[in-house]
């Protein structure tokens, strides 16, 4: 009994204890997340329509995600480079292992 009194007031503090609530987040009229009360910040609850939102869509340009693709092979080549350089080593043999402290022979 002894030993679960500590778990029990550890659990009884974090139910008794307030959630932390986040302050509300505000949308510019671009549709980016703003904090409220800058300068562009709608009201709070505020939402683009419809409208605004496939303006802003076909306003920006394509992403353009082929130097992401050819960044990721890059680094798996690398990786299977760098496995495939490594010693061969299982550990059955004695010349596998250095001398430890203490080792003699």
């Amino acid at each position: 009994m002894r030993n679960w009194l500590p778990a029990l007031a550890a659990i009884a503090t974090l139910g008794l204890a307030q959630a932390a609530h986040a302050a509300p987040t505000c949308q510019r009229t671009d549709g980016l997340t703003a904090r409220c009360g800058t300068p562009g910040a709608m009201p709070v609850g505020w939402r683009p329509s419809p409208e605004q939102l496939s303006a802003r869509r076909l306003s920006q340009p394509p992403e353009d995600v082929t130097f992401e693709i050819v960044g990721s092979v890059c680094l798996l080549g690398a990786l299977a480079t760098l496995i495939a350089l490594m010693p061969k080593f299982d550990g059955w043999r004695d010349g596998d292992w250095d001398e430890q402290e203490g080792d003699r022979r």
